[in-house]
C-alpha cells in the first residue's frame, strides 16, 4: 500500500493505496428474442422476394433504411443464422433482435423531495432566473410512454397537430400511424400505434424529472417548466423491448422533429442497427442522452449499449446520490460516459396523477435532459454537438466522478446556461495540502489472504486516500475503511485507480 497524504488546515491527509490483480469474467451473452433477426440488405428489394431470398419468414420491414425484420427456427443456433444471413451476397449485415430494458434499480429508499433540482444536483434554481424553457422545443422521452393525462404533465405534452386536428382513425398526416397525436407506440414493432400510455410507470417518472409542468400549483417541477415532450412507447408493461421496436422508435422521433431525446434504457448487444438509427438522428440534429447503466462497471472496459456508440450526438449519463457520491449502482467511464447527475431517490411523476421516487442511470438520464432542453430553448441556434460540449465543459467538479467520467462532474443547468466554467470542488481531497508516505500490499495478493494498514497523521481532523492503482476482482475481493473509532466509512471492490476514498473523520484510518 502507497500513501500519500494531503492536509487542509487542520491536517487532512490524502492516502495512496495500491492494489493489483488479475481477474478473469466470463461474457454474458446478450439477451435476444429467440430466433429473430434484423438483416440489412445491400439495396432496395421487393418484399413478396424476401422469403424464398433469405430462406426466412419475413415479419416485418423497414423499406426506407433496407432493413428486414425475420424468423427462423428457435432451436437453429444463433451464430448459424446469422452466418448463413450474412453469406448472403444481398445481405449487409445480419444480427440478433436483441432485447433492452429499463435502467432502473428497484427497492431503492423513498424520499419526498426533489433534492436533484437543487444545489447540490443540477443547480436548477439558479438557471430558472435565466429561462423556464420552451414550448418551441420537442423532447422524445423513448421508454414505456407517458401518462399523457396526468396533472402535472399534459400542458407540457407535444401533439402532432395533423392528427390532433385531423379526422379520428385516419393517418392524417400519411406516416403510417394511426391518430399518433401525443406520439407513438412501438412496443408489436409490426403493427404501432398512436397510443403511447404508459402502463408500467418509468417513462412518466423520466418524463416528470424533464419537464413537469412549472409554477403551475400542482405536484413536482422539472428541470424545465416549458416543453413539449414527445411520447414514443417501445418497452412493454414488464419494462422490455426489441432491437426492432428501438429502430422504429429512435426513426420516429427523428422524423417527426426532436431536438432531443431521453434514453433510460440498455442491454442487448452491439448492434449495427440501433447505431445506424443514432446516426440519422445526428444527421437529422437531435441529441441522443442515453443512461450509462447500473452495473456498476467500467463502461470503458465494458461496453454498455446504447450509451457506448460512438456517435457524436450521444450524451452518457452517470448517476450520483444527494450526498455527491457515484451511485453504487451507475456505472462509469472516463472516456465512454461523460457527465454525472442526481439518480438516488428522485421523486417524480408516476401513474395515475400520483408521484414517487426511484434510483437508477434511468432517473439520472433526463436530468440532463432537461438541462439540454432549458439550453435550446435559450439559445436556439446552438447545434446539437455544441449544447452536448456546453453540458460537458460546465460541468461542477464533484471528487467522486474525477476519473469515473469524462466532464470530471455533475451536469449544472446554471453553469450551462451561463457557459461558465464552474468552482473547483472544495471537498475534493485533490484541492488539500499533502503529506507522502507509501504502503503498498502484496501484488498479485495471495488467495484467501487478509491484509491490515494503519494511516495515521497527528493533528488532522479529516483524511482521505488516493489509490494510484487499485484493481480488484469486483465483489469478491475488496478494501474496507474504518476511521479511528472503529465506524465503518466506505467499502471499495473493482478498479478504482486514480481515485480518493470518501472523506474519513479523524486523523487515523
Amino acid at each position: 500500500m502507497a500513501i500519500h497524504g494531503r492536509i487542509t488546515c487542520a491536517l487532512t491527509l490524502v492516502s495512496l493505496i495500491s492494489f493489483s490483480a488479475i481477474s478473469s469474467h466470463a461474457t454474458v451473452e446478450a439477451e435476444a428474442v429467440p430466433g429473430e433477426f434484423i438483416v440489412k440488405m445491400k439495396g432496395s428489394f421487393r418484399t413478396q422476394d424476401l422469403g424464398s431470398l433469405l430462406n426466412s419468414n419475413v415479419k416485418s420491414t423497414m423499406p426506407e433504411n433496407n432493413l428486414v425484420v425475420v424468423k427462423r427456427s428457435m432451436i437453429e443456433r444463433s451464430e448459424f443464422a446469422i452466418k448463413e444471413l450474412q453469406n448472403n451476397d444481398m445481405v449487409e449485415y445480419a444480427e440478433p433482435n436483441y432485447i433492452y430494458r429499463i435502467s432502473k434499480t428497484p427497492n431503492d429508499p423513498f424520499f419526498n423531495n426533489l433534492w436533484g433540482m437543487k444545489a447540490i444536483g443540477v443547480d436548477a434554481e439558479k438557471a430558472w432566473d435565466i429561462t423556464t424553457g420552451s414550448a418551441t422545443t420537442v423532447l422524445a422521452v423513448i421508454d414505456t410512454g407517458i401518462d399523457y393525462d396526468h396533472p402535472d404533465l399534459k400542458d407540457n405534452m407535444w401533439k402532432n397537430d395533423a392528427e390532433a386536428q385531423g379526422q379520428a382513425g385516419v393517418d392524417d398526416d400519411g406516416n403510417g400511424i394511426v391518430d399518433d397525436i401525443y406520439g407513438a407506440n412501438f412496443v408489436v414493432a409490426n403493427k404501432p400505434t398512436g397510443d403511447p400510455k404508459d402502463d408500467h410507470s418509468h417513462g412518466t417518472h423520466c418524463a416528470g424529472t424533464i419537464g413537469a409542468r412549472g409554477d403551475d400549483g400542482v405536484g413536482v417541477v422539472g428541470v424545465t417548466w416549458n416543453v413539449r415532450l414527445m411520447a414514443i412507447k417501445f418497452l412493454s408493461k414488464d419494462g422490455g423491448g426489441t432491437l426492432e421496436s428501438a429502430v422504429k422508435s429512435i426513426d420516429y422521433a427523428t422524423k417527426m422533429g426532436a431536438k432531443i431525446s431521453s434514453n433510460s434504457w440498455g442491454g442487448g448487444g452491439e448492434s449495427q442497427a440501433l447505431k445506424e438509427a443514432i446516426q440519422r438522428a445526428n444527421k437529422a440534429g437531435s441529441l441522443f442522452v442515453a443512461a450509462a447503466g447500473n452495473n456498476s462497471s467500467n463502461n470503458d472496459t465494458t461496453a454498455n449499449f446504447p450509451s457506448n456508440y460512438p456517435v457524436a450526438n450521444v450524451l452518457a449519463v452517470a448517476a450520483v446520490d444527494n450526498k455527491g457520491l457515484l451511485a453504487s449502482f451507475s456505472n462509469y467511464g472516463k472516456k465512454m460516459v461523460h457527465v454525472a447527475a442526481p439518480g438516488v431517490d428522485v421523486y417524480s411523476t408516476v401513474l395515475s396523477g400520483a408521484y414517487g421516487s426511484k434510483s437508477g442511470t434511468s432517473m439520472a438520464t433526463p436530468h440532463v435532459s432537461g438541462i439540454a432542453a432549458l439550453v435550446a430553448s435559450n439559445e436556439p441556434n446552438l447545434t446539437i454537438l455544441e449544447i452536448k460540449e456546453r453540458i460537458i465543459k460546465t460541468s461542477r467538479p464533484l471528487a467522486s466522478v474525477k476519473n469515473k467520467v469524462a466532464s470530471g462532474g455533475m451536469a449544472s443547468a446554471y453553469t450551462s446556461l451561463t457557459n461558465s466554467i464552474a468552482p473547483p470542488d472544495l471537498n475534493d481531497p485533490a484541492n488539500w495540502q499533502s503529506v507522502s508516505s507509501s504502503v503498498s500490499s502484496a501484488h498479485p495478493y495471495a488467495k484467501k489472504s487478509n491484509e491490515t494498514f494503519e494511516v495515521k497523521v497527528p493533528g488532522a481532523t479529516e483524511i482521505a486516500l488516493y489509490f494510484e492503482k487499485f484493481e480488484t476482482e469486483r465483489t469478491y475481493d475488496k478494501l474496507t475503511i474504518y476511521d479511528s473509532a472503529g465506524n465503518k466509512v466506505e467499502e471499495i471492490s473493482g478498479a478504482n485507480g486514480e481515485n480518493f476514498s470518501a472523506i474519513i473523520k479523524g486523523d487515523s484510518a
